[in-house]
């Protein structure tokens, strides 16, 4: 790399202070922000339309972590996109930072004009609404906004023109719902979700990895010896599921289930979102549920995992306590959703004071090594909507080949479910009617980091969806975006915000 180019390139902080000089030396700083992964001709005029409105130009690149524009993307790594925008002549700095939290560099950047391009115009209207209208100053400060000349042409739309992102399938799926569903018909159905009252029952889990690398077999015994690295913690389980869903509902309520001991409360609740209220109860013969696995960071494989938890039913006691608080605030929510992992919280008893109460219930059984053959959704009678893996679903059937469609039918027969979403890998997803009509989704996603967790945000997307009368097709579509999202991201280390599931739709129907 040239001198010339690499000393365009700094660091955030670098950026900062490098900015804050300039404009102390009244030079007028604009700041462009995307993802800047094909440097085509509308790129080029934006840049030199931004370029013509100060004296310097800086460039922030989104970091390949948090890109989630649409299939596939980015096509070029973090490095390379960098170094394509430090070779523009018209770009005076560039850096690439996190966009976790959606510009949250230019508030930190301060500059004197941020430069938006036209070809995301009612794309952004309709996913950052409120940063560009009412609470435009507490994002972007006393940074004017200025939206750049020049034609409409995305990286996106070419992306999907000239390159194999999806099999034929998959696009003729997508050409034909996007002439069903526009862009902003869907937005309007995801925002009726702000005002459903949301209560979710269910399992709270602590999820840690725990990172090593193999130094080789131990000379003493047979097994391969480990260096321990480092570890993460994420709220997993319910807590996550409550996290998903706190991006979608302004009123939720998480019941969950903690140990006595150690509950690791300040932990949970410091890893929620401020809008999610809470009821724990208290159990005193076992644990919060932790689950510690084992990887190589290296090669990303899970190697063991260690479960701490108790798997038998809570007492009798604290079996009535749950049974009288939940008699009392169930009437008061839209729909319940039970995410049942099978770890003795949720008794038969329980089960039943839920189908009496609720106006609409939504359950998700999750087959693990703690409960396999043992936690099956044939438990519960007439759920609104019932969201399982195919595993599950073969399991509770005891069919391991059959077709699973009709397997599909039969449970949710059995069990009067209104509808029975079965999610399916690689293959997408099923859904299934009251009317036994079947609802075929493929699957969206390109890339996969991990699959832990990636159920839960399909589940907490399309329950609140069912309750608010959402079309079947058109939840089953929100499914299977968020859970490509969600494939995307280590464990439970983040949600999967409503706003990149916009960005990833509008991608999806371009």
């Amino acid at each position: 790399m040239k001198k010339s180019i690499k000393n365009k390139i700094l660091l955030l902080d670098e950026l900062i202070k490098k900015v804050e000089t300039l404009k102390q030396s009244e030079k007028v700083v604009v700041q462009s922000h995307g993802v800047f992964d094909l440097i085509h001709p509308g790129v080029i005029k934006h840049l030199n339309s931004a370029k013509k409105e100060g004296d310097i130009l800086v460039v922030t690149a989104i970091k390949d972590k948090d890109v989630r524009r649409g299939p596939g993307r980015p096509i070029f790594p973090e490095n390379l996109r960098i170094e394509n925008i430090a070779s523009l002549e018209q770009v005076d700095y560039t850096c690439l930072v996190d966009d976790e939290i959606p510009f949250e560099c230019v508030k930190r950047i301060k500059p004197d004009v941020f430069a938006k391009g036209p070809a995301y115009k009612d794309r952004d209207s309709n996913i950052y609404g409120k940063l560009f209208d009412k609470q435009k100053e507490l994002y972007f400060g006393k940074s004017r906004i200025y939206e750049t000349d020049g034609f409409s042409f995305s990286s996106t739309t070419i992306i999907k023109d000239f390159l194999n992102i999806y099999p034929e399938e998959t696009k003729s799926f997508l050409k034909k719902f996007s002439n069903k569903y526009s862009f902003s018909h869907i937005v309007k159905k995801i925002n009726t979700l702000k005002k459903l009252k949301v209560l979710l029952i269910g399992d709270g889990i602590i999820d840690e990895y725990h990172y090593c690398d193999a130094l080789g077999k131990s000379a003493k015994a047979h097994l391969v010896v480990n260096k321990y690295l480092d570890h993460e913690v994420f709220a997993g389980g319910a807590f996550a599921i409550a996290n998903h869903i706190g991006g979608l509902c302004n009123d939720l309520l998480l019941v969950s289930l903690l140990g006595r001991e150690d509950s690791r409360e300040d932990f949970i609740k410091a890893n929620l979102k401020p809008n999610i209220k809470t009821n724990f109860f208290y159990r005193v013969d076992g644990p919060t549920i932790v689950k510690k696995r084992y990887i190589n960071q290296y090669f990303n494989q899970k190697l063991f995992e260690v479960n701490y938890l108790s798997d038998s039913y809570i007492n009798d006691d604290l079996e009535s306590q749950v049974i009288k608080y939940l008699k009392t605030v169930i009437p008061s929510y839209d729909i319940v959703l039970i995410s049942d992992f099978g770890h003795g919280f949720i008794t038969n008893k329980i089960i039943k004071v839920i189908e009496k109460f609720a106006k609409k219930f939504a359950v998700n059984t999750q087959t693990n090594a703690a409960n396999a053959g043992y936690n099956m959704v044939t438990k519960y009678y007439k759920p609104t909507y019932v969201c399982l893996d195919e595993t599950e679903v073969r399991l509770t059937a005891q069919e391991k080949y059959a077709n699973i469609e009709d397997v599909a039918k039969n449970i949710a027969r059995a069990i009067d479910s209104d509808y029975f979403m079965v999610t399916r890998g690689k293959h997408g997803s099923i859904a299934v009617n009251s009317n036994g009509e079947i609802n075929r989704t493929p699957v969206f996603s390109t890339k996969v980091i991990d699959t832990v967790g990636a159920g839960d945000a399909f589940f907490a997307y399309t329950a609140p969806c069912i309750a608010k009368g959402i079309p079947l097709d058109l939840v089953s579509f929100i499914g299977n975006a968020a859970g490509a999202l969600a494939v995307q991201i280590v464990c439970n280390k983040k949600p999967v915000e409503k706003y990149e599931v916009l960005e990833f739709i509008h991608a999806l129907l371009k």
